[in-house]
């Protein structure tokens, strides 16, 4: 099992970021997966989940209405738009399969500031 994000960067607030999770090593599409985050002197944090096959989607409060969590099975990729994004939301963005063995990826940095 691998997952391997990207697409994060320095953007400024009000700025938007779509990450990518490439994911490989087991059947994509029969799996949920999150996005979670880790700012700096704080605790991980789940941001937002999607499920494998009725594609529903959940997010936590403090990004509800601005994140969009979404999959391609076709492409074996679950991706986070990020839009209005604020300086609270500066963390390193770790995709993640929970279920059968709790996999991570490396992480992503964000960093939004002026």
């Amino acid at each position: 099992v691998q997952l391997v994000e990207s697409g994060g960067g320095l953007v400024q607030p009000g700025g938007s970021l779509r990450l990518s999770c490439a994911a490989s090593g087991f059947t994509f599409s029969s799996y949920a997966m999150r996005w979670y985050r880790q700012a700096p002197g704080k605790e991980r944090e789940w941001v937002a989940a999607i499920t494998s096959v009725t594609i529903i989607t959940q997010y936590a409060d403090s990004v509800k209405g601005r994140f969009t969590i979404s999959r391609d099975n076709a492409k074996n990729t679950v991706y986070l738009q990020m839009n209005n994004l604020k300086p609270e939301d500066t963390a390193v963005y770790y995709c993640n399969r929970p279920a059968g063995g709790d996999y991570w990826g490396q992480g992503t940095q964000v960093t939004v500031s002026s």
